[in-house]
């Protein structure tokens, strides 16, 4: 054999490969042409390609051959898909393909979900075809409400700071920035303030020591004392101090009511003034011994009998 022959037949071989790998990376297999193919209507088609695939139940039995806008002048706005089968799945006209994307990093795929009710579908039959909404497409339809009211609530917030802009004019900004150095002023103040105690704390450290030393002293003998106190039977002691307050009580209680020589003294009226009027008898019988002994007193060391007291009666001049 010539170097020619082997050099064209080499030639035609990478031909051949190079026209099944084109094929074969397209969704095509030369050496098992497909059996039907089928057409679908959408008007967007979610980044589908002619290398992506059709699956029944998750079994690859078909690729997608090609996507072009539908001549149909009526259907300008949608885009046709021809995709083909490679086995005899049986099927009916009123099955749905729908175009989903199980991530978005694998792209989109369709998806044949049979019908085996009506008429049964043949090569170059149409199908009706639908959009499964992707995980993007779900979450951005769902973020579109919010984005709505944050675009609402950005442009509030925008409206307000441009009427605090309009606020804050030449006067009512310096007035803002003077208070700013007042405050710094007032920081640095309280840092000095703040220097200043910490010396005097350290200056003061041991006798702080001994204060908080007394200060533990004086807690440990308050709880002695308390321990003293718990210890000691304060519930009969406190028996004992009601039951005597009873008994005053009942003993006032009496006198109020004059019951006994001390509360007829408190309430009879008539008592107290017979012995009101024996004590100023008694007083003036005092007086009268004090001024006249001789009158209720004798004494005789002789035997010498008593003579009757004679009244002394002092002569007064009366002045005429």
């Amino acid at each position: 054999m010539s170097r020619e022959l082997k050099t064209g037949i080499i030639a035609i071989l990478i031909i051949i490969i190079f026209i099944w790998g084109f094929n074969f990376l397209n969704g095509q297999n030369i050496f098992h042409p497909t059996k039907r193919q089928f057409f679908v209507e959408y008007k967007n088609v979610g980044g589908l390609t002619k290398a992506s695939s059709v699956f029944v139940n998750g079994l690859k039995v078909g690729g997608v051959d090609n996507i072009d806008f539908n001549p149909d002048p009526a259907k300008k706005d949608q885009m046709l898909v021809k995709f083909s089968l490679d086995n005899g799945f049986k099927f009916t006209k009123k099955s749905i393909v729908k175009i989903y994307s199980p991530n978005p990093l694998s792209g989109s795929n369709l998806v044949l979900i049979p019908s085996y009710e009506g008429e049964e579908a043949n090569d170059g039959d149409y199908l009706e075809g639908e959009v499964e909404e992707g995980l993007f497409s779900s979450i951005g339809a769902r973020l579109d409400p919010i984005q709505i009211k944050l675009e609402r609530v950005l442009e509030s917030t925008d409206i307000s700071f441009k009427k605090f802009n309009n606020l804050l004019d030449k006067k009512t900004s310096n007035s803002i920035q003077n208070s700013f150095e007042e405050i710094e002023l007032a920081i640095i103040d309280l840092r000095t303030t703040i220097a200043s105690v910490n010396s005097i704390l350290d200056s003061n450290s041991s006798n702080l020591r001994e204060t908080l030393k007394n200060t533990t002293q004086i807690t440990q003998n308050l709880s002695k004392v308390t321990d003293t106190l718990a210890n000691s039977n304060l519930g009969e002691i406190m028996r004992k101090a009601e039951h005597t307050l009873t008994s005053v009580n009942t003993i006032l209680d009496g006198i109020n009511k004059g019951k006994g020589t001390a509360g007829k003294l408190m309430t009879d009226d008539a008592l107290y003034t017979n012995l009101t009027e024996i004590t100023q008898e008694l007083e003036e019988l005092l007086r009268d011994i004090k001024l006249n002994p001789k009158r209720f007193v004798h004494f005789s060391l002789f035997g010498k009998k008593a003579t009757p007291y004679k009244t002394e009666v002092k002569e007064q001049k009366v002045k005429q």
